[in-house]
């Protein structure tokens, strides 16, 4: 009797512990798991790259998809930024940057990055090295290296800087060796190098068609004659005991016979040339940059090169600025930059003085190749 006493006395008071502990218990879980979560949301707890990763694409079905993304997409950047940590390359940059683009993502440096030079970034650590898409084949004292630095700023190009001279003296290397020599590039950059001595050199057109016969070329001309005495110019400034320009090129000054075998002279003969690539390539596949309108309008000639090369127009009048001192156009300063981008000392430097009948001469001996080559590529370049 005592014991059913004590037990019935007992056991309604072990029940209210027990449920006491589970409702105790229940509220610190649930507050712990409140904790945390609310820790997780604001990003105190850091995740992994590849976890963060996932969240972003996680992210992107559900609710407030354009901020979510901007976030993750700054997120990215940063981490990114810090992990490669390389010197970037003297690629130059994008002066027309995207402010929208600047506030969704923040500054992790000391200096402000262009599109450009984030693009060259990625693209030494994550690229590829790639067979060129497109080349810049000629001419030589046409304006080559001008559409190269200009072109190189746009964030979807990289380009070799030097010249490697493969379809004309190193061929035998062998394409590996060809591509060992170029940038990494992303899936969605174009691989651009630049020879000019591709355009006269026999067997170049039939070798970059068996490399890939969809290669764009990139055909920078000028003024046959103009061309000819600053190629001449170049010359005597590495040879100063050169013949004069007269000399070499004429067979017969007093006739009016010129010398076309002298490489200055047969250079500008461009439609002779151009029957040659015509054989390997569609006319389609080439396009024709006018050297003249390089220094007059380089924004215009930039953005036909764009557009052959299926680029976005990003560069624009705004990227530029006429150097009177050289009288050649320059890039205006980068943001990365405290000065401006020109061409170097050799580039605008004042040509030997020709003359006058002497011009008309070499005029006139240029005009049937001119007419030619006009009706050829369907453009007019009033070099006459």
């Amino acid at each position: 009797m005592a014991y059913r006493l004590i037990s019935n006395r007992i056991v309604p008071s072990s029940n209210r512990l027990s449920k006491r502990f589970i409702f105790i218990f229940t509220i610190s879980l649930s507050f712990t798991y409140l904790f945390y979560s609310i820790l997780f949301c604001c990003g105190t707890i850091m995740p992994t790259q590849s976890y963060e990763e996932k969240k972003c694409l996680h992210h992107k079905n559900v609710g407030s998809k354009k901020l979510l993304q901007k976030d993750c997409n700054a997120d990215r950047r940063t981490a990114l930024d810090e992990t490669l940590n390389v010197a970037l390359t003297h690629q130059g940059s994008s002066h027309a940057r995207n402010q929208s683009r600047n506030s969704a993502w923040p500054i992790t440096h000391k200096r402000s990055i262009s599109p450009s030079e984030y693009n060259i970034t990625v693209a030494q650590k994550y690229g590829n090295k790639k067979l060129p898409n497109a080349l810049i084949v000629g001419v030589k004292k046409g304006g080559t290296r001008a559409v190269l630095e200009f072109i190189r700023i746009h964030p979807d190009v990289r380009a070799l800087g030097t010249e490697p001279h493969f379809f004309d003296r190193n061929y035998d290397r062998g394409l590996d060796w060809y591509r060992g020599l170029m940038p990494r590039t992303l899936d969605s950059q174009i691989t651009l190098e630049k020879t000019p001595s591709y355009f006269v050199t026999q067997e170049a057109p039939r070798r970059i068609a068996s490399m890939s016969p969809n290669t764009k070329l990139i055909v920078v001309v000028r003024n046959p004659v103009t061309r000819a005495i600053s190629d001449y110019t170049q010359t005597l400034s590495k040879k100063p005991d050169i013949p004069t320009f007269e000399e070499l090129a004429f067979q017969n000054r007093s006739q009016g016979l010129v010398d076309s075998s002298w490489n200055a002279i047969r250079i500008g003969m461009y439609i002779l040339h151009l029957e040659n690539w015509l054989q390997y390539f569609r006319l389609s596949q080439i396009h024709f940059v006018s050297g003249e309108r390089l220094i007059t309008d380089p924004a215009g000639e930039l953005g036909r090169i764009q557009d052959f090369l299926g680029l976005k127009r990003i560069i624009t009048d705004k990227h530029f600025y006429f150097n009177r001192t050289k009288g050649f156009p320059c890039l205006k300063k980068p943001e990365s930059s405290s000065q401006p981008r020109c061409l170097g000392k050799s580039k605008g430097r004042t040509h030997v003085q020709i003359d006058r009948e002497v011009i008309e001469q070499l005029r006139d001996f240029y005009r049937p190749f001119n007419i030619k080559f006009y009706e050829m590529v369907g453009q007019d370049f009033r070099w006459d």
